[in-house]
């Protein structure tokens, strides 16, 4: 197995994040038999590939077919140009208009949606003479930003006017893919827009993970985003899902051993008692690593094959686990999460989240670890 240790994150603690290269690979070819061979795939990469690491997943998207990336802002499409990666990159959210150039000199295409980002547009096609790369964000009931429906169609014949502008695509975004009639409402305002516009040349995409899988909608390109790291987003019933695993597991090594008594309390409020002696491990991972204090007591992890249980309030840096007559021995590997049953779902279950929000929180402090 090759491991690669990302150089720029803290390499001296004995806790850390483990990403799969082989099953992203697999992920993208599951996701790929979905997808109808006429519209291409984005990967979203945004909040630095939801915690897994942007930069080191990049080139096994490329190679197992992704065809463009979709961020959150102009700073995540620069991280992806200093590793050179030249494929088409979209940053989906708006961006400041100061950042219209730095996107434009490096090739990243953006959302527009009003005027002063036209604007700002013009003013950066005169000083450079490069036009910049835009997507039209249409709002079809996100009301999240966006142009509004009823002035989408008058704004895109805009923009096909602008010969300062390299006019590349137009998309929305579904608010809630999981239920039909809201879904339904959206890709009909979708739908109508699309009819009235010069579709020639453009990339036209709606479809998020859920979308992708839910529905066929209209469009020649979709955008994948958790899915990618083997996870799942909200579906409607019935939905038939690619085979997927999850990508990240969690480890860390046992730095301490030692006898919990009968009757003695573990950790700050002493939340767990014991109620006879056994062998308490810790780990030095805690909540400012991203796995939440809400977690104490309620989760299990595995050492040498066997399921141990965490005990006492999570703290910032550690946390124990109750060892029971597991012979674990100071140095051992104690793992939280991995693709079978120690999933973030099921954190996110006990949490009242979505994986998401999970997998965001654990790129805090953790160095991560690529294998293949």
């Amino acid at each position: 197995m090759k491991n690669i240790r990302q150089a720029n994150v803290n390499i001296h603690k004995d806790a850390w994040v483990e990403i799969n290269l082989e099953y992203l690979a697999q992920n993208i070819i599951e996701i790929k038999k979905t997808v109808p061979k006429n519209k291409k795939l984005m990967a979203i990469v945004k909040a630095d590939a939801y915690g897994h690491g942007a930069q080191m997943l990049a080139q096994t998207m490329l190679a197992s077919g992704v065809d463009a990336f979709g961020v959150s802002s102009v700073d995540e499409g620069l991280d992806l140009r200093q590793v050179k990666i030249k494929a088409p990159i979209l940053v989906v959210g708006a961006i400041p208009v100061w950042a219209v150039e730095t996107a434009t000199l490096n090739d990243i295409a953006f959302s527009i949606f009003n005027e002063t980002h036209l604007k700002a547009c013009k003013e950066v096609y005169e000083r450079t003479g490069i036009k910049p790369k835009v997507h039209v964000k249409i709002d079809t009931g996100m009301n999240r930003i966006g142009v509004r429906t009823e002035e989408a169609v008058e704004f895109i014949e805009e923009v096909q006017k602008a010969d300062y502008l390299n006019f590349e695509g137009v998309f929305t975004h579904l608010a809630a893919a999981e239920e039909l009639e809201p879904t339904r409402e959206q890709v009909n305002a979708w739908n109508k827009i699309i009819s009235q516009i010069d579709k020639t040349g453009l990339l036209l995409h709606i479809q998020n993970t859920a979308g992708t899988f839910a529905y066929d909608i209209y469009s020649n390109m979709v955008r994948v985003g958790i899915s990618l790291y083997g996870l799942y987003p909200d579906l409607p019933i019935d939905t038939k899902k690619p085979k997927l695993k999850q990508i990240l597991s969690l480890k860390a090594r046992i730095t301490n051993i030692h006898e919990l008594r009968a009757g003695e309390g573990v950790s700050y409020g002493h939340t767990y008692t014991a109620y006879e002696s056994t062998k308490v491990a810790t780990i030095p991972i805690g909540y400012a690593d991203g796995v939440s204090r809400l977690l104490s007591n309620k989760i299990e992890a595995e050492v040498n094959g066997e399921k141990i249980r965490q005990i006492g309030n999570i703290t910032m840096d550690q946390m124990m686990f109750d060892l029971g007559d597991t012979d674990a021995q100071v140095g051992d590997v104690i793992t939280l999460l991995n693709e079978d049953d120690l999933t973030l779902d099921s954190w996110a279950e006990l949490l009242g989240t979505i994986n998401y929000e999970l997998t965001c929180r654990l790129k805090v402090r953790l160095p991560r670890v690529y294998t293949r």
